[in-house]
């Protein structure tokens, strides 16, 4: 595997930014378009974390699939509202970039995504956005009802910053479980789904908010729990679940 520091000018966020990319070689240098994941991070770290603290690199060879992680701050991967058009980045922009970049795929069928914790919000809101874009999404310990979280995040008003105050939050782009029932109303056919947590994690009661939700609305879900915490250790384990997933 090629392990490769990409930095560039986004236009959308108006800074120079950095994502890593995890390309598979071919000694033979045939032109080959690898199936990818777009994964993602969570609040409190930047793009350099999954690969400081998994060993996604050694899954992703194993199954000879592209990754791709990008830095988006503490931004919800969301517009957010103080002017840094962070969805507009990693939906749009961000794909573009790696697809002229990378020798990756752009057939729906072999492009995916999946983070942790904000992360995990971010590629369910991805996938279910821009459902012509990806098969398939995975979250681990999602933050899938931010909507909840509004008094967790209140002492620093955060939540207020990235989506405005409560009546202000749009729920058609940014409430996942608007989004889904959005989709279904208008007939879109949605990606398949996986969503992990550990059962001593804080976020645990919203993803079982979450899964219940998808399984009355009989969304094409994939869920898995097991003890453990908001932690490395449990990341690392379902990701390597979820590479063999896809």
């Amino acid at each position: 595997m090629a392990f490769i520091q990409c930095n560039f000018a986004s236009e959308c966020i108006g800074i120079q930014t950095q994502i890593y990319a995890v390309i598979p070689e071919d000694n033979n240098y045939k032109k080959i378009n690898y199936p990818v994941l777009y994964l993602l991070h969570g609040l409190s770290d930047n793009n350099t974390m999954w690969m400081r603290k998994t060993s996604i690199e050694r899954y992703a060879s194993e199954k000879g699939i592209a990754v791709i992680i990008p830095d988006v701050h503490r931004s919800f991967y969301t517009n957010t509202k103080y002017g840094m058009r962070y969805w507009d980045y990693v939906s749009d922009e961000l794909i573009k970039f790696t697809r002229k970049m990378f020798p990756i795929s752009e057939e729906p069928n072999y492009n995916y995504v999946a983070g942790l914790s904000m992360g995990g919000y971010g590629a369910f809101k991805l996938a279910l956005r821009k459902p012509h874009l990806f098969s398939k999404a995975a979250s681990l310990s999602g933050a899938l009802n931010v909507l909840g979280k509004y008094d967790y995040f209140d002492e620093n008003k955060e939540l207020l910053s990235i989506f405005g105050s409560k009546n202000e939050f749009n729920k058609n782009e940014n409430d996942l479980f608007t989004i889904i029932d959005n989709n279904i109303n208008k007939n879109i056919k949605m990606p398949d789904l996986y969503q992990c947590c550990g059962t001593e994690d804080f976020l645990y009661s919203d993803n079982i908010k979450f899964r219940d939700f998808c399984l009355e609305k009989n969304m094409n879900l994939k869920y898995e729990e097991s003890s453990g915490g908001h932690s490395w250790e449990f990341w690392d384990t379902y990701i390597k679940k979820i590479v063999e997933w896809l």
